[in-house]
């Protein structure tokens, strides 16, 4: 150990649930953060400038940004073994690629303190609960996490205490959940300040694979297929200009994270997919026919619906 210097959970297909904000500021004593990258470092940025948490400690594998995290005074110190690094811990944020969520926990599990509550941030949640809820020591508690926010920039430099100012964040109780430490979870986000909502897990897989999951899928084909466009000679990505580049800046996101991600909640994804090649084929038709009226209603009704949402 290194030390720097001086809401009812909704149904399937029940609504969503906002979660009133509470005033408490007092959160953990000791913190202990699982991957000190974008989200790690941005959560504990925040929460330690909101006085919420005492000590803060970073573990991870990579000890030059975990070096670089307590000069930026992200963290106060750091571990790189994951269960010296949580002992002591009241809470424990769990900001490791997807696939290795349950890998970590299964770790740190033997380590937890009692009355631990440990919850994470990767964006599939059905498999990661049934995964980790009975990895759990009795007397501590899991709770299932996703913070709706991020960037394509990774590690500690590109963390920022607002990342999730204004943004939502869904929580994914399950009928084990402990009501305590499901409010913990929830006011940690609120501090952090995202609205946080409730839902079920097989719900929020399917969402988050609508409005993330599939917009990366596209990002990255649409710049394999140009830069694989073999009329020319050339590659033609040079020539690219703003809406090309606003449209697949999340194609520059980690790669590792996004295979774990497309592993993980393939089902949903594939399911997205297919639907998403429906609405192309549609257009595709409509392009090919030369339909006038057909084009301008096709994109009048995205416009709409994307106006909508700002």
């Amino acid at each position: 150990m290194r030390t720097a210097a001086g809401r009812e959970t909704a149904d399937r297909q029940g609504p969503s649930q906002i979660i009133p904000r509470v005033e408490e500021m007092s959160l953990s004593k000791r913190m202990a953060v699982v991957g000190v990258g974008l989200i790690g470092g941005s959560l504990a940025r925040i929460l330690r400038q909101q006085g919420a948490v005492g000590e803060v400690v970073g573990i991870g594998r990579t000890e030059p940004n975990l070096r670089r995290a307590v000069e930026l005074g992200v963290i106060d110190r750091y571990s790189q073994d994951p269960c010296i690094g949580v002992q002591g811990a009241d809470l424990v944020f769990l900001a490791t690629p997807v696939c290795s969520i349950s890998s970590v926990l299964q770790k740190i599990a033997p380590c937890l303190a009692p009355g631990c509550i440990v919850t994470d941030g990767g964006s599939v949640k059905e498999s990661v609960l049934a995964e980790c809820e009975p990895l759990m020591p009795p007397g501590t508690h899991f709770v299932g996490g996703h913070p709706i926010a991020g960037t394509e920039k990774s590690g500690v430099d590109a963390s920022f205490a607002t990342l999730f100012q204004g943004k939502r964040c869904i929580v994914t109780p399950s009928e084990h959940t402990d009501q305590r430490a499901l409010q913990a979870v929830v006011r940690m986000w609120e501090l952090a300040g995202s609205d946080v909502v409730q839902m079920d897990a097989h719900k929020h897989d399917r969402i988050v694979a609508a409005i993330s999951h599939l917009p990366h899928m596209v990002a990255y084909s649409l710049v394999n297929a140009v830069e694989g466009y073999d009329r020319f000679e050339e590659s033609i990505l040079k020539y690219s200009a703003g809406g090309f580049r606003d449209f697949t800046r999340i194609a520059s996101s980690d790669p590792a994270m996004w295979r774990d991600i497309a592993l993980m909640n393939s089902s949903a994804i594939l399911e997205l997919m297919d639907f998403f090649a429906d609405y192309f084929g549609r257009l595709r038709t409509l392009v090919a026919n030369e339909d006038s009226d057909g084009l301008q209603e096709f994109f009048a009704e995205s416009k709409r619906s994307r106006d909508a949402i700002l």
